[in-house]
């Protein structure tokens, strides 16, 4: 039976990219003593990576905050979290890739100190950005609470991503986000449809200002909002999920109605995707184990 995962979920502006991680540590023993039962701590996209400038000295800025995975930076988020014993997902980081890319990189570190899970953002957002594209979905377990799928920002406009997440049997997306645009709007719609879809848990967490919008929500599995914040100020965010409502969900059906993970029956013929050259299998449509136990 899972356990509930209490969370807590800062939206902030992101930190300028060299201030040391000693500092960071500072602002997370402080949130952790306020929030003394959490589970897991969570950052909006690209939080302890903040540059500013023209298009083309941010760029420049950001290749130079871009560390290698793992790292000097790495190696210290690592001890803080197992200081702290806590889950830590700090945001996304600049990753130097081992050929000079640059990847805008989800990390998650767990209460052990140990690099847990990493994801490349496989949807850069073109041209506004200078990253080079992920190639891999990414999950990881919290044991005894269920899987967490990662993704970050304009990832959510495709649904690919939280599909993929989904069947590889994520109970959470967690999307951190650095969104500074007119488009939060469609976000917000986004992160319920994708709940919806695919029945998880969908946390979308942006930047606060002056950099982000702001307007952070915990989404259910039904698309119901649970917590949201209303502005672009800062905030904090503590919701205590149980990610075993997902399986609840799926078995009684959204709306006590729609359950699409069980729309195949045996013997139906799989279903040609010309557009990825590919298909859906029926024998392969539902989502693999999740992570409680």
């Amino acid at each position: 039976m899972p356990q509930p995962l209490p969370m807590t979920l800062v939206q902030e502006s992101p930190l300028p990219a060299d201030r040391p991680v000693s500092a960071f540590a500072a602002d997370v023993e402080a949130l952790l003593a306020e929030h003394p039962d959490t589970g897991l701590l969570a950052f909006p996209e690209l939080h302890l990576c903040g540059v500013t400038g023209t298009r083309s000295e941010r760029d420049e800025r950001l290749r130079a905050a871009a560390e290698p995975l793992p790292g000097k930076r790495s190696a210290a988020l690592a001890e803080l979290a197992g200081d702290m014993g806590v889950w830590l997902a700090p945001g996304s980081v600049c990753e130097l890739g081992p050929n000079g890319e640059l990847f805008n990189t989800a990390v998650v570190y767990s209460p052990d100190g140990e690099l847990v899970a990493s994801y490349r953002k496989v949807f850069p957002w073109r041209p506004y950005e200078p990253y080079d594209p992920g190639d891999r979905f990414v999950v990881f377990d919290v044991p005894d609470a269920g899987r967490v799928g990662l993704s970050i920002c304009y990832d959510a406009w495709f649904p690919e991503v939280a599909r993929h997440l989904a069947w590889m049997g994520a109970d959470l997306v967690l999307n951190p986000v650095q969104t500074t645009t007119a488009d939060r709007e469609q976000e917000l719609v986004l992160a319920r449809a994708n709940a919806i879809v695919n029945q998880v848990f969908v946390v979308s967490l942006n930047a606060a200002a002056p950099v982000g919008v702001g307007q952070s929500l915990v989404v259910d599995p039904e698309g119901r909002v649970l917590l949201e914040v209303a502005d672009a100020e800062p905030a904090v965010l503590a919701p205590t999920l149980d990610l075993g409502e997902v399986a609840r969900v799926r078995e009684r059906g959204t709306a006590g109605l729609n359950r699409m993970w069980e729309q195949f029956a045996d013997g139906d013929a799989p279903l040609e995707l010309p557009l990825y050259q590919g298909r859906i299998d029926p024998g392969r449509w539902r989502p693999r184990g999740g992570g409680a136990g």
